[in-house]
């Protein structure tokens, strides 16, 4: 499956923030969005960042009694990988594993069009397996009509 085929069957809110954007907010939109991490946009939608809990996490850990003061664009990455509509969920996948991140932003033309997560692979691989599975049972019981 193509990265634009799962856009097209649920496009979901992407929530995101801004490089000025305080840390404390950030967390709250974290938490309040059971989500761990935001993409980070200019005013034209551009991704220029991502911040994830780790980063706020590490943040709070080196320093405790600042790290509240701080904004998001001090904090995020901004080394990305990112990749396209038309990749496939396979490639994303490997890109994943191979980089060790949770969180792939779907760009185009520098825009931010889509967020996949390690879970949204997840997902795709069982409901997969799920149909194959259902196929060749079907098939096994020579009850499958082809």
């Amino acid at each position: 499956m193509e990265v634009k085929d799962f856009l097209r069957n649920g496009p979901r809110r992407i929530i995101t923030a801004r490089e000025d954007t305080p840390v404390p907010e950030a967390m709250a939109l974290l938490i309040d969005n059971r989500i761990s991490c935001l993409p980070v946009v200019n005013d034209a939608t551009e991704l220029v960042g991502i911040i994830s809990d780790k980063d706020i996490f590490r943040a709070a850990f080196e320093n405790p009694q600042g790290f509240t003061k701080t904004v998001v664009g001090s904090l995020m990455t901004t080394d990305l990988i990112v990749g396209l509509a038309s990749d496939e969920f396979d490639y994303i996948a490997g890109v994943m594993t191979k980089n060790r991140i949770r969180h792939v932003p779907i760009v185009k033309d520098k825009r931010l069009v889509g967020l996949l997560s390690l879970g949204d692979i997840v997902k795709s691989h069982l409901s997969n397996m799920e149909i194959e599975n259902r196929y060749l049972k079907k098939y096994i019981e020579d009850s499958y009509p082809g």
